[in-house]
């Protein structure tokens, strides 16, 4: 009778084991939000950060397989690499817009509308893999910046931003790249690369649910950002916030 018992408690705890380990692999990518300035300090670790969890490299790249995605950049306008200090913003509207000859922005052709639309899209499939995090920072030095230490959380007073965002399908290469800085002494949610990303999130909601082409976006905010921020705060404020 004890040895069915003890056999039985065994059965269970197993049981208990087995089911634990499926649920925490079908939950692994159960967070949807995919907002850029969430990677940057955890891939200096060697991750990727996803609501609430960890991705390893490995576990990315093997999520990743399932889109077929290249890692090439197509810009709008010929590009080379610019000589450090020989780029500088200018502003649209009282925010700073990058320096077209640097940083023309450009699209992965291989991220399709198709792709943008499906749900299980990561744009860290794609994120790093052109150019990596280390390699961007050249950009601080082209555009006549210091690289910001302890850049991260309520401090962040830059971002490396893509032109084009990854969201919209926008290039990981260097002439999509541009540091966008401050104003320091205002509140996180208010600094220029956080006001952008609400542009970037309503042209995101155009392009999927139909409303705009995914060209006339990327061109539209690579071109000059500032011309979407009426309608962005609009959404925004009609889907309670884009913080």
């Amino acid at each position: 009778m004890l040895r069915r018992f003890v056999s039985f408690l065994f059965t269970l705890a197993l049981a208990v084991v087995v089911v634990a380990l499926v649920l925490s692999r079908t939950s692994l990518f159960h967070h949807a939000g995919d907002r850029t300035s969430r990677y940057y300090r955890s891939q200096r670790q060697g991750e990727y950060w996803r609501g609430e969890r960890h991705l390893t490299k490995a576990e990315m790249r093997q999520y990743c397989a399932q889109f077929d995605v290249t890692y090439t950049s197509q810009y709008f306008a010929r590009w080379h690499a610019p000589a450090n200090g020989s780029c500088s913003t200018s502003l649209r509207d009282g925010y700073p817009v990058p320096d077209p000859r640097c940083t023309p922005g450009g699209i992965n052709p291989s991220a399709t509308v198709t792709l943008l639309r499906n749900p299980a899209w990561r744009t860290g499939c794609i994120r790093n893999h052109e150019t990596s995090e280390r390699t961007k920072h050249k950009a601080y030095r082209w555009y006549r910046l210091r690289d910001p230490h302890g850049n991260y959380g309520n401090t962040q007073v830059c971002e490396l931003d893509h032109l084009v965002p990854l969201e919209l399908g926008g290039a990981d290469g260097l002439g999509n790249i541009w540091p966008e800085c401050g104003p320091s002494r205002v509140a996180l949610q208010n600094r220029y690369f956080k006001i952008k990303d609400r542009v970037e999130n309503y042209l995101a909601y155009e392009v999927k649910s139909g409303k705009m082409p995914l060209a006339e976006a990327q061109h539209g905010i690579a071109s000059n950002w500032t011309q979407y921020l009426d309608a962005a705060n609009r959404y925004c404020a009609s889907i309670g916030g884009c913080d």
